[in-house]
């Protein structure tokens, strides 16, 4: 009996020295290394039931405690209206607990992370514009408004295509029913596709038959000719009232807009367009675009300075999505 006391001290000696020296994460590797060790079999038995895996575990969950992120709710911003959630992150305890019982000799703890929701989402909010994604969240998306410009949205598909960027085109209705094959391209190419409404109204000034007739429309093209169930509807030119952003949501649509425009519109130049975008994006942003002359040239160089900031670029539905992102930008 006497043996299996000094054998005990031993090994609590041993882990409180590994503890001491800041080395908790090779706890595990020490209480291995005890328990593979010839004659000491009880000695760890007894080890196991008075302290052994609790001393990881406790390790874990103070690790879990210290690096824990909260997540955000979605909030209705005086400026920015609708601003969508932002997932926390967490340590798995129990998974990463179980993962350490079966790693190797000489390995640190390989913690596993999960995503924590938060109570409150974009939809959770009602029916308000959305103007940006969540600033916490390095992610910016294209939207490529579509009625007119054929002769561009090839080349801006090939320079996406060359990048490795997915956008999201919004169509105008009158103008998919005509080029269906082109949407098809489009689709291929793997970007989102949402809605434009039909026939470029200004959505303020239609009465509310009218408004529902308008987005219903493209809405049904959408599903019939590319086999789509868009969630996002963009107002043409940038005009709504809360009666338009009402009748979208009982759609099952959210209404969208922009937190950086081109204004290509205006046909700038290339040059002028991504510095424009190079000083004043950041996380969250929602840059507006037509298949122009001025964005087709501006597009690589508007891509670059993104991603100089460190931001990647993703669809509407990524970036207004609550899911987290790593901060740093795809090569």
């Amino acid at each position: 009996m006497r043996k299996k006391s000094k054998k005990l001290a031993a090994v609590l000696a041993g882990i409180i020295t590994v503890i001491l020296v800041g080395q908790v994460d090779s706890v595990r590797t020490y209480i291995t290394e005890i328990r593979d060790g010839p004659g000491t079999q009880n000695a760890f038995d007894m080890f196991k039931e008075a302290t052994g895996e609790d001393a990881l575990l406790t390790a874990i969950r103070e690790k879990a405690a210290e690096t824990k992120i909260a997540p955000m709710n979605a909030r209705v911003d005086r400026v920015w209206k609708a601003i969508p959630g932002y997932n926390g992150t967490e340590i798995d305890v129990e998974a990463t607990y179980r993962k350490a019982l079966g790693g190797n000799l000489n390995t640190k703890i390989s913690y596993v992370y999960r995503q924590t929701e938060p109570e409150i989402g974009l939809k959770d909010l009602g029916a308000h514009p959305i103007y940006r994604g969540n600033p916490e969240k390095p992610m910016v998306s294209f939207m490529i408004n579509v009625a007119w410009g054929n002769e561009y949205i090839v080349p801006m598909l090939d320079t996406l295509d060359a990048e490795h960027v997915k956008a999201t085109f919004f169509l105008d209705g009158s103008w998919l029913s005509k080029n269906a094959e082109l949407a098809k391209e489009i689709q291929k190419r793997g970007h989102e596709l949402s809605n434009h409404a039909y026939s470029h109204p200004n959505m303020s000034r239609l009465s509310a038959e009218r408004a529902r007739l308008e987005i219903s429309k493209t809405q049904d093209l959408l599903q019939k000719t590319l086999g789509v169930e868009n969630r996002w509807f963009a107002p043409p030119s940038g005009d709504f009232n809360q009666k338009t952003v009402d009748i979208a949501s009982s759609m099952g649509l959210q209404t969208v807009l922009w937190t950086l425009d081109t204004v290509d519109w205006r046909k700038p130049s290339s040059a002028s367009v991504v510095a424009k975008i190079a000083k004043n994006v950041d996380a969250g942003t929602l840059i507006l675009m037509h298949p122009t002359a001025a964005s087709s040239g501006a597009l690589k160089g508007m891509i670059d300075s993104i991603r100089a900031k460190g931001l990647i670029l993703g669809t509407v539905t990524e970036t207004l999505s609550s899911e987290r992102v790593k901060a740093k930008a795809v090569e």
